[in-house]
């Protein structure tokens, strides 16, 4: 019966396991250089699985939103950016429905290779309006405006994210769609995250009703109300259409475009309104859309109802 125990050098003799043959010296040496090297990158937090844990950390920090006192969206406020619940007849499908908040985007190749964000950076809409690292923006002044003061239509500004990292921001932009620049479901012109505040990274809030658009110019945007974001640059309004999945990393997200979807009256879709959601003041860890609605005169007269039969 043959010994499996047994090893066989090339000239023939055999060895037994105990005995060392080949480079045995330059395989334990290079085994220990390796085992330094590992032990060497984990103290400094090097290690990809720790580079992709900080980041996801960092991500998926919880935010404090800006709280408004006046109503209103001001230059230095932290919000979200949500596309709130569409009911379009082609989106009918429960899966399509809900709100849907802007949100930081980085590729697997920089969640595992990099400690922080790159620049560019992709966007995406998630599903849920917590807020925290990902889904938290800043509104900058491009105009020299003082922080604090209220965000006016058809005035200049920017949008930063900093993605949970305190020294990094990146900022909202948008170019003319090119064959290598261009959004890569729906083929329109896309949105990215970049880290020079220029004019492509200026935008405008516009108010939603088309009619009353001018005479609304000049007046300060409120908060947690549908507006219209659109880029200085290219005069496309931001969007989320909702039939372009997108698989990410951290999951099924949505495509996030730069485009105005018109109707048959040329009033903007639904796919372009928007929602800058700032802090519920009466609890922190809150935002205005988890604050209850107040009761609307329906509400207040069938419970005056029930009082008066009780």
């Amino acid at each position: 019966m043959y010994n499996f125990n047994l090893r066989t050098s090339k000239s023939g003799r055999a060895y037994s396991p105990g005995v060392l043959i080949a480079n045995w010296n330059e395989d334990v040496y290079l085994e220990e250089d390796l085992l330094k090297d590992f032990l060497f990158r984990r103290e400094r937090g090097e290690l990809l699985i720790q580079r992709a844990k900080k980041l996801q950390e960092n991500l998926y920090k919880k935010e404090q939103l800006s709280i408004s006192k006046d109503g209103f969206l001001h230059f230095g406020d932290t919000v979200m950016l949500v596309s709130p619940d569409k009911k379009s007849p082609t989106e009918n499908l429960p899966r399509e429905r809900g709100n849907l908040s802007l949100a930081v985007t980085p590729d697997e190749m920089a969640v595992h290779a990099l400690d922080a964000l790159p620049s560019p950076c992709g966007l995406s809409a998630v599903r849920g309006t917590a807020p925290m690292g990902r889904n938290t923006f800043q509104i900058l002044s491009t105009e020299g405006a003082s922080m604090g003061e209220p965000i006016r239509f058809g005035q200049n500004f920017g949008l930063g994210a900093t993605g949970g990292f305190r020294d990094q921001m990146l900022f909202l932009a948008s170019d003319h769609k090119t064959f290598r620049n261009m959004a890569k479901k729906s083929l329109l012109q896309g949105v990215f995250l970049t880290d020079e505040l220029s004019y492509l990274a200026s935008w405008q809030a516009s108010y939603l009703d088309p009619q009353l658009r001018l005479e609304y110019e000049g007046f300060p945007v409120p908060a947690n109300t549908k507006i219209l974001i659109t880029h200085c640059h290219t005069n496309q309004a931001l969007a989320v259409p909702r039939n372009f999945g997108i698989r990410t990393y951290f999951g099924k997200e949505y495509e996030v475009v730069c485009h105005t979807y018109l109707d048959s009256h040329k009033a903007e879709e639904d796919k372009n309104y928007w929602i800058g959601v700032t802090g519920n003041p009466s609890e922190e860890s809150t935002t205005m859309f988890d604050r209850p609605q107040p009761p609307t005169g329906v509400t207040q007269e069938k419970s005056s109802e029930v009082q008066t039969e009780s």
